[in-house]
């Protein structure tokens, strides 16, 4: 093999990769392999944001991040404006992470 992944990838990039006159060499995971597939997916994921170099490829990180998210809920059931509602009634109820607390402890 010219290249080894072992690795979750977007539906459509084998026949981005046949476009380019290669051969992917793939397998359909099991719903097990899958779910542990996106974490792996979601913290290669979270290390690229991390180390982005510009606001740019930050967006575009995010964005995939995000996508791998969507995957996770569809996975369980959920639609992502689900999830999202979720995050928002907790939001309501415990805040966000707007004003950067830390908190160190509890005397």
């Amino acid at each position: 093999m010219k290249r080894t992944y072992n690795k979750l990838v977007r539906d459509r990039i084998p026949e981005i990769i046949e476009a380019k006159g290669e051969k992917p060499v793939t397998k359909i995971l099991t719903d097990e392999e899958y779910w542990s597939s996106l974490f792996e997916k979601a913290l290669e994921e979270l290390d690229e944001v991390k180390t982005a170099d510009d606001l740019d490829e930050t967006k575009k990180e995010l964005a995939d991040l995000l996508e791998v998210v969507r995957a996770m809920a569809e996975h369980k059931g959920f639609s992502l404006s689900e999830i999202i509602e979720e995050a928002d009634r907790k939001a309501s109820e415990r805040g966000k992470f707007e004003n950067k607390i830390y908190l160190i402890g509890v005397k």
